[in-house]
């Protein structure tokens, strides 16, 4: 939720009246366009809860990568997106930027279905996942929570936290 408040906090504001149990008063809400939270399946529902307490009328979607164990590279195995995903602001979440394959894939999948405004938050980022994404989205903004050491040789962020995945649903 905290770092949903960083990555929110350049979004317009336009002024509106609304009344209280107490009397009319005048408050801020999101001007423009509407947002959409997009988790990289299955880690980034993890950070979903957190990103609609704070925007509790923005959009789901999902799409599912699982990064293959041998080359590294990212595999699509679902995708189901809001209807007007591209007219909309899409914040894609994911505890963990490693190699930058599966958020670079994320958001490569975005942009061919029409997104434009795309931002990527996670918790632990690596140095080659921000150059990856840097290089091949440099349109993106990235709000990580820590920036670890490097990747080892199996790909996996140093000192990290093992899968996030696992830590976040108990499965190991």
């Amino acid at each position: 939720m905290l770092m949903c408040y960083e990555a929110t906090r350049d979004l317009k504001l336009s002024d509106v009246e609304i009344e209280t149990p107490i009397c009319r008063t005048t408050v801020k809400e999101l001007k423009g366009k509407k947002l959409a939270v997009i988790p990289i399946l299955r880690a980034g529902l993890g950070m979903v809860e957190g990103m609609l307490t704070l925007i509790p009328a923005a959009k789901v979607g999902h799409i599912g990568l699982y990064r293959d164990p041998e080359t590294l590279n990212p595999v699509e195995y679902y995708c189901k997106l809001p209807e007007d995903c591209a007219e909309r602001d899409v914040f894609v979440v994911d505890p963990m930027l490693a190699t930058g394959g599966s958020s670079s894939a994320a958001i490569q999948l975005l942009k061919d279905k029409g997104v434009k405004n795309i931002r990527f938050m996670c918790i632990i980022a690596a140095p080659e996942g921000v150059e990856r994404m840097r290089r091949e989205h440099p349109d993106v903004d990235i709000y990580a929570g820590a920036l670890d050491e490097h990747l080892n040789d199996h790909g996996y962020i140093v000192p990290g936290l093992g899968d996030a995945g696992d830590r976040i649903f108990g499965t190991k």
